[in-house]
């Protein structure tokens, strides 16, 4: 009952928050949530560390935008395609990574990753360094016109619940629950007589799909997709944002990206206010400085926050809880 209430006021407060917090803004957060969740759902339900969703969420942008500016294709038709193209770049990833575990497995991702940075680089429609510029957001099935940021906001916050809630019903399933026995405990998955393999390709190909409707989305708001995206170092940013927020919790990642979209765009004005509050001139230079104070986060959270954020919260609730009983 306590989850549902919960879930209704924080449904209520997105349907309100773009009266007073720009929608742009909103819409990015959004997009990096469910790139967080859909890498969490690999990681942390799952235990594989792909260092490769960066190629899941650029190409899947890339591919949108090609599909909305030059094929001049409906704006859910390019959605689709994106996520289509996430998914397929995950399932040929993953055969070729699957089979290995560990740091293998990892180094396997972030190699292919790069291949694919590189081809994005190359590519003449990509546009090289200097990105995929004017893509259109058109209309949503011929009807809704999505030029205007409160629309599209709406249009996008219900993408990113519908990908939650796939993510969710997916973790509570018989499938999440195998995953889940993977992660804890991977021989007596395969004594149980599980097919490991398809299970884990089954699982990354989902959390490439959800990237890749991520990556799709954010080009659609921003009408651009860049090289930024399909790096190396967006592959490291969303690994941030899940151990910031909580690896393996639901809302953790959630949470996480949250906070690191927030220093990454509100660094300067945060900034600019403690110099005048602390008359420190310093301070001032934080919007330069925003690797710098995330990778000083993420130390404090490896430090004090073992389980991120959302995870000390239900430990301590649960300890709570337990105190309560006895």
């Amino acid at each position: 009952m306590n989850k549902k209430i919960g879930i209704a006021v924080l449904l209520i407060l997105l349907l309100a928050a773009p009266f007073g917090i720009y929608p742009v803004f909103l819409m990015k957060m959004l997009c990096f949530a469910l790139f967080a969740c859909a890498f969490n759902l690999l990681i942390g339900y799952t235990g594989l560390l792909s260092f490769g969703h960066a190629a899941f969420l650029g190409w899947a942008g890339y591919m949108c935008g090609q599909s909305l500016k030059v094929w001049g294709l409906p704006t859910e038709l390019g959605l689709i395609i994106g996520t289509l193209t996430g998914a397929l770049i995950g399932l040929v990833m993953g055969l070729l990574a699957i089979r290995r575990q560990g740091i293998y497995f990892t180094m396997i991702t972030l190699a292919l990753a790069q291949m694919l940075f590189f081809v994005a680089l190359q590519a003449p429609f990509t546009g090289g360094e200097d990105g995929l510029q004017g893509v259109p957001r058109g209309k949503l099935l011929g009807v809704i016109d999505l030029g205007s940021d409160m629309t599209l906001y709406y249009v996008v916050l219900a993408i990113a619940v519908a990908g939650f809630a796939l993510i969710v019903r997916t973790i509570h399933s018989p499938f999440g629950q195998v995953l889940k026995a993977i992660k804890e405990n991977e021989p007596r998955a395969i004594s149980l007589g599980y097919d490991v393999a398809r299970y884990k390709l089954l699982a990354f190909v989902l959390s490439a799909g959800l990237s890749g409707l991520a990556g799709a989305t954010k080009t659609l708001v921003l009408g651009f997709e860049t090289l930024t995206d399909v790096h190396w170092s967006m592959s490291g940013l969303v690994v941030l944002m899940t151990l910031v927020g909580g690896l393996g919790t639901i809302v953790g990642p959630i949470v996480g990206a949250i906070i690191i979209i927030m220093l990454e765009n509100k660094l300067g004005d945060i900034g600019a206010w403690l110099a005048n509050v602390t008359s420190i001139d310093w301070f001032n230079t934080l919007g330069d400085s925003v690797t710098i104070v995330t990778g000083f986060i993420f130390i404090v959270c490896v430090l004090a926050f073992r389980k991120g954020i959302v995870g000390e919260i239900l430990a301590l609730a649960g300890k709570g809880q337990a105190k309560g009983t006895h």
